[in-house]
């Protein structure tokens, strides 16, 4: 019975690397497709999502399986529990890049407003916290995935500047209002998958110390 629950689990851990890899492909499409203008980019990171939305209908059922007929119990309910909570985040990932690509199909018609540099950063930023989220909780990196929710606070500076020159170009010229708010729109789902990142490291503590770091000023009271 062990040894197949370990080879279970061992598979399960492996299908939340191949969805990772895939999510994070996505993100390199995403933000490839923003910066380089192109349609075929944006075309091919909507139809990713498919894929990891079945990934996510897979991994799900896999951890339902686990926790019904397994009865793990400490360490492995907790990772069974958190990858319930994990695969959601990144099959979230997946639609807020879909959601980049659509909104790409559109701008690509459209005379530029924004640098490219600036999703250039902010894509690279959201993909590296994604990328550390995950390591974090395959290698078991609790300073790993302290760092992920610590690198949160810079992608919400550099939204929040991108943010500020769209709405200083705008004042400025009302003709490129619609362009811009398409890149609000962009913008704000890069920011939404450094979000689910953060939630991913979250959970990755919660797997190593048991502990629930998402809201800590309630944790503090219970302290007090």
């Amino acid at each position: 019975m062990t040894r197949h629950f370990d080879a279970e689990l061992k598979d399960l851990k492996s299908g939340l690397v191949a969805m990772a890899g895939q999510v994070e492909e996505m993100i390199d499409l995403a933000m490839a497709a923003m910066v380089r203008r192109s349609d075929a980019l944006a075309e091919h990171v909507m139809e990713l999502d498919r894929r990891v939305d079945e990934m996510e209908i897979a991994l799900d059922r896999a951890c339902i399986d686990l926790l019904g007929l397994r009865a793990p119990f400490a360490t492995d309910l907790r990772l069974l529990a958190s990858s319930l909570k994990i695969v959601p985040q990144l099959e979230r990932i997946g639609d807020h890049c879909k959601n980049i690509g659509r909104r790409a199909l559109i701008l690509n018609r459209q005379t530029q407003v924004l640098n490219p540099d600036y999703f250039q950063r902010m894509g690279g930023a959201v993909r590296g916290m994604v990328r550390d989220a995950v390591d974090a909780f395959l290698n078991g990196d609790a300073a790993l995935a302290r760092s992920v929710i610590a690198a949160d606070d810079t992608v919400d500076e550099l939204h929040l500047k991108i943010f500020g020159e769209l709405l200083r170009l705008m004042i400025q010229d009302p003709l490129c209002i619609e362009r811009a708010s398409h890149l609000i729109i962009v913008n704000k789902n890069f920011e939404r998958i450094a979000d689910h990142a953060t939630n991913i490291a979250e959970e990755v503590l919660f797997i190593l110390e048991g502990v629930n770091v998402k809201h800590p000023y309630l944790r503090q009271e219970h302290l007090d």
